[in-house]
């Protein structure tokens, strides 16, 4: 297993994980009809699009064989309330390589991405149905609010979570 920094030619494998990550994910969180209609072709345009960015973090893991199971993603918002905030915007592996550390690299990475780039406050949404808000906490990450949020045309609350210090997420990353 690999994580590197994404680049263009990427952008396919990882519109492929976000769309078949997003339907075991979310099964029975988002509607299916919701799943069902996202497209590898519209996901992939995406990630073009956020990879010629240049102002987005984004990662991936690799198998043995080169293939992109995971990734994980993280920018700055313009509608930040405070200077020196980002946002870990995604993280997502395919459920075969799920449990198995993977996203812990994923996150070591980002998270030394943050204090390299003097990042003291980061902040991930997640969905309050979905399972990963655990492995957030089991982190650091401490809940702030609850915000409501529609996908698919159904209502859903949306967790948001904040890591206050960089370095002691690194610590306890590096202590597992």
């Amino acid at each position: 297993m690999k994580i590197r920094k994404a680049i263009i030619q990427d952008a396919e494998g990882i519109g492929i994980v976000h769309v078949d990550s997003w339907r075991t994910t979310y099964k029975d969180i988002v509607p299916d009809e919701f799943l069902d209609k996202l497209s590898y072709k519209q996901r992939t345009l995406l990630w073009e699009r956020h990879l010629e960015n240049h102002t987005k973090f984004i990662l991936v893991a690799e198998n043995d064989d080169g293939d992109i199971i995971g990734f994980s993603s993280a920018g700055e918002r313009e509608t930040a309330p405070f200077p020196n905030l980002i946002y870990l915007e995604t993280l997502y592996l395919l459920e075969a390589y799920q449990g198995k550390g993977l996203g812990k690299l994923l996150l070591k990475e980002l998270f030394l991405f943050f204090q390299q780039n003097n990042y003291q406050t980061v902040y991930v949404e997640v969905l309050a149905d979905n399972t990963s808000k655990y492995f957030y906490e089991h982190f650091g990450a401490k809940l702030l609010t609850s915000l409501e949020i529609h996908i698919g045309g159904k209502e859903l609350e949306e967790l948001v979570y904040e890591w206050d210090d960089v370095t002691k997420v690194i610590e306890l990353l590096l202590d597992e």
